[in-house]
């Protein structure tokens, strides 16, 4: 019988007697539930129920265990009760047990019913499976093809966005574009200008120790600018794009999308592309050039520095740099830092309109932008390198 304590406000009742387990054999077990199944009879004995039958299927036998639940003398259930039959059903059936509710009303069956099946109610554990070395090059190679063919599409779609761009200037969200170029150039001069005086300095020197054996001490300033000018300057900022800007775009963009802000402007009917995309892709374009030049002109006054320390006055440095380094080879560099900042650019771009859901995501994206950018430089360095190669450029 149940007392009522108005002061608590809920009933009082004998909790043993609401269910009692038996262990008839280590294969049979039942389960007598009576009264009323709610919050309050259940709040210590589910704990107690579930540890007995825990116990008890875990105890040996060769044979399939089964369990009775009698639920003749149920007069009141409700979620909690609910749950709790089917937390008691869930455990039997993982331990490939059966279980088996008798005499339960038909008010009451349908409440469970509603849950069926309960095990979509239980989180799945995935089990990690080990493949072999074929399966994961496979895998591998499709996920490479995948990505590549994501890449050529985005990069089919940016190059048309940017041919709207030169027929409609006026269209572009400068303000944007201003935010951008601020943050990814003016911001990133600092690092930019210490690494750059760093490579002077330090090619400056390993050179000077090789070819001062030649008495050719003289010809290190001009060879170190020209491999400035043609390739260190343009690359060195590229990496450091890639670092910096393409992950802070890849993380942008990233947090825009999950938290459904991209969705949100393609249901106000705006392209995400011109919206987001197009002002850093420019601003990459042409900020990249400008922190070259920065890095150029710094890391030669670092190499024209350091050549004070061998004796090489700057008049001598300087003809020397004027008689080796031509127009070319500046422009040279510059084409290759204006690609460049297109690849890091859109490739952080990219990641972020890849990135998926989850507290890792936008982690994640921020990682393969930063990689892919500087995959992408190598690359398309590669390709400079051959086209210089057989024209001369």
């Amino acid at each position: 019988m149940a007392n009522f304590n108005p002061a608590m406000n809920k009933p009082v009742m004998d909790k043993q007697s609401v269910a009692v387990w038996h262990t008839e054999n280590p294969t049979s077990a039942k389960l007598i539930l009576s009264g009323r199944l709610d919050l309050y009879t259940l709040d210590q004995l589910w704990k107690t129920i579930r540890s007995q039958q825990s116990k008890w299927l875990k105890q040996a036998s060769s044979s399939q265990k089964n369990l009775q639940i009698d639920a003749a003398k149920i007069d009141f259930l409700d979620g909690v009760g609910v749950a709790f039959l089917i937390d008691v059903q869930h455990a039997q059936e993982t331990a490939d047990g059966l279980c088996e509710i008798v005499s339960l009303g038909q008010q009451y069956q349908a409440q469970i019913a509603r849950f069926a099946p309960f095990q979509k109610l239980f989180t799945r554990q995935n089990q990690k499976t080990e493949t072999d070395l074929i399966t994961r090059t496979g895998q591998a190679t499709a996920e490479f093809f995948k990505n590549s063919k994501d890449l050529v599409t985005f990069v089919g779609q940016v190059s048309a966005e940017l041919a709207w761009f030169v027929r409609n200037p006026r269209l572009l969200r400068w303000n944007d574009f201003a935010l951008v170029a601020v943050e990814a150039g003016v911001a990133a001069m600092p690092i930019v200008g210490l690494v750059a005086f760093l490579i002077g300095v330090i090619l400056s020197f390993q050179s000077a120790i090789g070819l001062e054996k030649f008495g050719a001490i003289t010809f290190v300033g001009p060879l170190v600018s020209l491999g400035i000018f043609r390739e260190l300057g343009p690359l060195i900022t590229a990496i450091l794009l890639a670092g910096r800007s393409s992950a802070a775009f890849a993380a942008e963009i990233g947090t825009m999308t999950v938290n459904n802000e991209v969705d949100a402007l393609v249901t106000a009917g705006l392209n995400p592309l011109r919206f987001l995309v197009l002002p850093r892709v420019i601003a990459g374009i042409l900020v990249t050039p400008i922190l070259t030049i920065f890095a150029d002109v710094v890391s030669v006054f670092a190499s024209g520095l350091t050549m004070l320390i061998y004796g090489v006055p700057l008049i001598t440095f300087y003809e020397g740099l004027k008689n080796t380094v031509s127009a070319e080879d500046v422009l040279s560099g510059l084409v290759k830092a204006t690609v460049y900042g297109l690849v890091v650019a859109s490739v952080g771009c990219l990641r972020g309109m890849q990135t998926g859901t989850g507290a890792a995501a936008v982690g994640n994206s921020t990682t393969r932008a930063v990689v892919s950018s500087i995959v992408m430089i190598v690359v398309v360095d590669g390709i400079f390198a051959f086209i210089s190669f057989k024209t001369g450029f």
